[in-house]
């Protein structure tokens, strides 16, 4: 498990990336914070969905719908990613 709270704004980054690279057989080279996960990635809803119940197994917390719906970018995955680990530290 992924412990959120271990990681800086830059390794939840690298790691998310990374994540992205190996699920969508993405060149992660070529993925930027501001890479528009539809857009520039080519990801649909489905993939959306993968990538959201991918991020609840390897973190054991899960983005809260309204939150998802937002994300179009990876910086909003790091972000989203970077609010739960805040919002686990001040429960």
């Amino acid at each position: 498990m992924v412990d959120l709270n271990q990681m800086s704004r830059d390794e939840m980054q690298q790691w998310v990336v990374k994540l992205l690279a190996e699920m969508f057989e993405l060149d992660a080279a070529e993925l930027k914070p501001e890479s528009n996960l539809y857009a520039d990635l080519d990801i649909d809803s489905i993939d959306a969905v993968d990538l959201a119940v991918q991020l609840k197994q390897l973190t054991g917390k899960r983005l809260q719908p309204e939150v998802f719906k937002n994300i179009r970018t990876i910086n909003d995955v790091v972000d989203a990613l970077s609010g739960l680990a805040v919002a686990e530290q001040t429960a």
